[in-house]
């Protein structure tokens, strides 16, 4: 039995295409913002604004301690809110705004001495990935199983999602290049370029809110939340073997995109010798053959279902960029593999919050407890420890290698530096798509999943989790 035959609970109807893309602009305005964040922020600090990579790495690294707990503080704070909104909604609107402020914070590092630059960064980067972006980006994840609990309804929620959030990295990381040469190519064009940006999210964010609605209410649960301690829900969280499935599969997919998006722009720039056009074109490249797989993924997953379609994905992503060692020189194999590798991609990435929704049932129905807002946050423990932690091992990697940062001035790389940025790109990719490979070949959910759906709409017959 596919996933397809899964009977749905309070024989829902089904969400309209204007729901869905909606819910999808919700990540693409994240994505416009998070995409600078985790794959040119880097370049700006080191090469516009005149920050050493160490500092960086050392902002980044210390960050992640206050990012992950963020993330969980902020898991309770949704399953405890009562709006007319409902728990997840409203803080896509109480915090858009706080998060398109500070973003363009980011870009504003005063040209002073090395402490001072560090404590602004350290703060701003904080104040955007640690406080706002997670206040946003947890409810709006838990607001898909608040929406339906049909499982094929959040497969093409996250379907959706996953194939508008590129457009923002498209936005973010394609076009902020060209724009900031246009714009005069010093610090002041980022901030101009920023500023583009948020107005549109923004707006992406409140087309979002006003018309996701929650609708999933179960009376058993409303009564028992209360009950039920902090101590008892991470316990519960922390058993659920595919809640730690999922959490390392949306890692690999993110910290894909922050190796990829932080070391190619060195790539182009140093051993392609081009900061101008190519690593716009290969970033595009990728992205959207990763929204037309995503659209794909629908008509893949009536037949095949959710695992199945990520494993071969995930085993043609290796394949395809252990072929660009072929050729590491040329810029056309270089395209071609990547957009190769995107269509590897595209099936994980597309499906992975639909994989999410289904541990929220799997969670409830192994311990009687419903953890919507507490698995989303822990999810996004993992990815932006993974992002941090990439982007400040990179960081790392390059100044052991000497790197020698710079303000607008060419500089000469030594070779060491040039091997460094070639060994990243090439070896980090295939190794977070092998563990993708070996977690998605244990992956068992979507064979267990009937029975358990079909379980708990008797358990909820009368009246228990």
């Amino acid at each position: 039995m596919n996933e397809n035959s899964t009977p749905v609970l309070g024989n829902e109807p089904k969400l309209t295409v204007g729901t869905r893309i909606a819910y999808g602009f919700g990540d693409t305005a994240c994505n416009i913002v998070y995409g600078m964040i985790s794959a040119l922020l880097v370049l700006f600090y080191t090469d516009y604004a005149g920050v050493s990579v160490a500092t960086v790495g050392l902002v980044m690294l210390i960050s992640r301690i206050f990012d992950g707990t963020s993330d969980a503080i902020m898991g309770v704070i949704v399953s405890k809110t009562k709006s007319k909104w409902g728990k997840a909604r409203p803080w896509i609107l109480w915090m858009s705004i706080p998060y398109c402020v500070s973003a363009i914070a980011l870009f504003t590092v005063p040209q002073t001495q090395g402490s001072l630059q560090f404590w602004y960064i350290f703060i701003t980067y904080n104040l955007t990935t640690t406080v706002f972006y997670t206040a946003i980006n947890v409810p709006y994840g838990t607001l898909s199983t608040m929406m339906t609990r049909s499982s094929h309804e959040r497969d093409m929620l996250s379907i959706f999602r996953m194939s508008l959030a590129p457009i923002g990295r498209i936005i973010a990381v394609t076009f902020t290049q060209p724009v900031v040469k246009l714009f005069g190519d010093d610090q002041a064009a980022w901030v101009k370029a920023m500023t583009m940006w948020v107005i549109l999210a923004f707006i992406m964010l409140m087309i979002c809110f006003v018309r996701c609605k929650e609708t999933v209410h179960i009376e058993a649960q409303e009564s028992k939340d209360s009950k039920v301690s902090l101590g008892k829900s991470l316990k519960a969280l922390l058993g659920n073997q595919y809640f730690w499935a999922c959490l390392i599969l949306w890692t690999v997919t993110c910290v894909h995109g922050t190796i990829v998006g932080t070391a190619l722009p060195y790539y182009c720039k140093y051993l392609l010798h081009n900061d101008t056009w190519m690593y716009s074109v290969l970033y595009l490249g990728e992205t959207l053959t990763l929204v037309v797989g995503a659209m794909l993924c629908p008509f893949l997953l009536r037949r095949f279902g959710k695992r199945q379609i990520s494993l071969v994905g995930a085993i043609v992503a290796v394949v395809a960029h252990a072929a660009f060692l072929l050729n590491p020189g040329s810029f056309t194999w270089a395209l071609v593999t990547c957009i190769i590798r995107a269509l590897g991609e595209a099936p994980l990435t597309a499906v992975v919050f639909g994989m999410l929704g289904d541990v929220v049932e799997f969670g409830q129905w192994k311990t009687h407890i419903r953890q919507e807002s507490l698995i989303f946050a822990g999810g996004a423990v993992g990815f932006k420890l993974g992002n941090g932690i990439t982007s400040a091992i990179i960081s790392k990697l390059l100044d052991a290698a000497g790197y020698i940062s710079s303000s607008g001035t060419s500089v000469v790389q030594p070779d060491s530096a040039l091997a460094m940025i070639q060994n990243i790109y090439i070896w980090g990719p295939i190794l977070v798509w092998v563990i993708a490979v070996v977690v998605l070949a244990l992956y068992k959910l979507d064979n267990k999943y009937p029975a358990i759906i079909k379980e708990l709409a008797e358990r909820e017959a009368r009246g228990e989790m």
